[in-house]
């Protein structure tokens, strides 16, 4: 792999925001003896420095094509950054407790471009299969139990009830009833009924919620992420 050492510099130091940063102990490749680094994670980059004024890294990770592990070592709080070749090196890291070691094996394990991949393809297909839903749903909602909502079925011959009450009229005379059954050939869109509560089987609401607790979940960590940088950045100002 060839990269452009100046860019590299460039953007190992520029301002944009980090995925984490902080000191790590890196064991030598030689030596077993563990040297401080300051290291920083940009996207699937993890850069490390002699010490964190320094103007250039020592050194970069490429974060592709490897597994973040617990390692069993002297030093306590190591975790291991594995390639799949048989001549890659493992690079061993040690943290200075066990909230920052859990930390940056989270950060590292997501960094690379296969776990975004495996990201936006599960929200595809959630996104897929909740427009599929939406298609589908009037038809499937015929053979669904009355409790089951989420759609606006044909009319009727007899109305839903809700709580002991019609849904669209409290009272519905012989007349409309007649009326309904005549318009069963050439159906017509129903008034729109109240909104109700979801039931707890309510698949199409199920994936609408899933789907909002992953968009919830990672919209927490990206600000949580940025409010970080914003901290790092007041605190480095004179």
């Amino acid at each position: 792999m060839k990269l452009n050492e100046r860019s590299l510099v460039f953007y190992a130091t520029c301002d944009s925001p980090a995925d984490n940063a902080g000191f790590l102990y890196k064991r030598g490749e030689r030596h077993t003896a563990y040297h401080r680094r300051w290291f920083v994670l940009k996207g699937n980059m993890l850069f490390y420095f002699e010490e964190r004024e320094s103007r250039e890294p020592v050194g970069v990770i490429v974060l592709e094509g490897c597994t973040v592990e617990l390692c069993d070592t002297a030093e306590e709080f190591a975790f291991a950054i594995r390639f799949s070749g048989t001549k890659s090196r493992t690079y061993v890291l040690a943290a200075d407790s066990q909230v920052a070691m859990e930390a940056w094996v989270k950060a590292l394990s997501r960094a690379s471009f296969d776990y975004m991949r495996l990201v936006v393809r599960e929200l595809e297909k959630q996104l897929e299969e909740m427009r599929w839903g939406c298609r589908h749903t009037p038809a499937c909602c015929k053979a669904r139990p009355l409790g089951m909502e989420h759609s606006l079925p044909a009319l009727p011959t007899v109305l839903p009830k809700e709580n002991g009450c019609a849904v669209w009229n409290n009272a519905p005379s012989v007349d409309q009833l007649h009326d309904d059954c005549d318009d069963e050939a050439n159906p017509r869109p129903p008034p729109l009924p109240p909104r109700r509560r979801a039931s707890s089987g309510d698949t199409g609401t199920a994936e609408i919620s899933a789907f909002c607790r992953l968009h919830e979940r990672y919209g927490r960590e990206v600000a949580q992420l940025r409010q970080d940088w914003q901290h790092r950045q007041c605190q480095h100002r004179p």
